[in-house]
């Protein structure tokens, strides 16, 4: 089985050291255990992602040595083959789409925080849409 490592950092600033070291450790197992060490930019964040971060990170890593065998992937360049492979899970019953607003999932974790337990999310939108796929009479689930 062939070893494969990747790098995915988020072109919103410099890479910083953090990065660098996740970076490093996964290009050194690659290399160590003679596999492939692949560069992902995770360029989803229109808001803050610029293209001047993304040559920043990719000057950055040439500066460290630190080489990759396949890439860079910009992950918006791939919108297309994730929303088919999404598609596909959901018809299989394998995944759902999530419909819960980031305020009720806000009002969860508040509720959590103040019995002192951990937020888990509850499934909510799981429950749901099985409940759609059951009430659909096209459904295949």
């Amino acid at each position: 089985m062939e070893v494969r490592t990747r790098f995915a950092p988020s072109p919103t600033g410099y890479l910083h050291i953090g990065g660098a070291r996740t970076a490093l450790f996964n290009w050194l197992y690659a290399r160590h255990m003679g596999g492939k060490f692949i560069l992902r930019i995770e360029d989803t964040d229109a808001q803050r992602s610029t293209d001047e971060a993304t040559q920043q990170i990719l000057d950055a890593m040439t500066w460290l040595g630190l080489d990759w065998d396949e890439g860079p992937f910009y992950q918006t360049q791939r919108i297309d083959i994730y929303r088919e492979l999404i598609d596909k899970l959901v018809a299989e019953g394998k995944a759902y789409w999530c419909e819960c607003s980031v305020e009720e999932l806000e009002a969860k974790r508040e509720v959590a925080q103040a019995e002192k337990r951990k937020f888990v999310y509850d499934g909510a939108a799981w429950c749901a849409s099985r409940a759609r796929a059951r009430a659909s009479p096209a459904s295949t689930t």
